[in-house]
């Protein structure tokens, strides 16, 4: 049964967590609730790192940190945290960026008759994607530690 797959269950019930604590410790930071955040990228911590390095953690306990799974487990790990801090957090900075424009260029160049009139058919960019790198390192600690605490809780 797929239940017993000691470091899937693991990688999901951490990516779950992750995404869950998200709320509690963004109302911490600044006294709202945003309950939105259980399904968005970015923020703290982050769920992609937990889920790697939870996925390492659970196979290395598994099968052994000199198995050839856990090898691949930690380089994709790598990869994927590295990209998390890089390339996707730089996309997110410019569709901030693109954001602030638009506004400004809608502002200026807006029907004064229509003070409220909004952009045809267009979305705003998806700012937060990638996550800074103490939101990296948090979720890898995150992942690690629900691993090990679901093994020795339950396996």
């Amino acid at each position: 049964m797929i239940f017993t797959n000691f470091p899937l269950v693991a990688a999901f019930c951490s990516i779950l967590l992750a995404q869950v604590i998200k709320v509690p410790l963004h109302y911490i930071k600044v006294r709202e609730w945003v309950w939105g955040l259980t399904f968005s990228t970015g923020g703290m911590p982050s769920s992609h790192s937990a889920a790697v390095v939870s996925l390492a953690t659970a196979i290395g306990i598994d099968q052994g940190v000199t198995s050839t799974y856990f090898a691949i487990a930690v380089v994709l790990a790598a990869i994927i945290m590295f990209d998390s801090c890089g390339i996707r957090r730089q996309a997110g900075e410019q569709a901030i960026i693109i954001n602030r424009l638009t506004e400004e260029f809608h502002y200026l160049f807006q029907d004064k008759s229509k003070p409220n009139a909004e952009l045809s058919g267009r979305k705003a960019l998806k700012e937060l994607l990638g996550h800074r790198p103490i939101e990296v390192v948090a979720g890898g600690i995150f992942g690690a530690v629900i691993s090990t605490l679901m093994y020795v809780l339950f396996y």
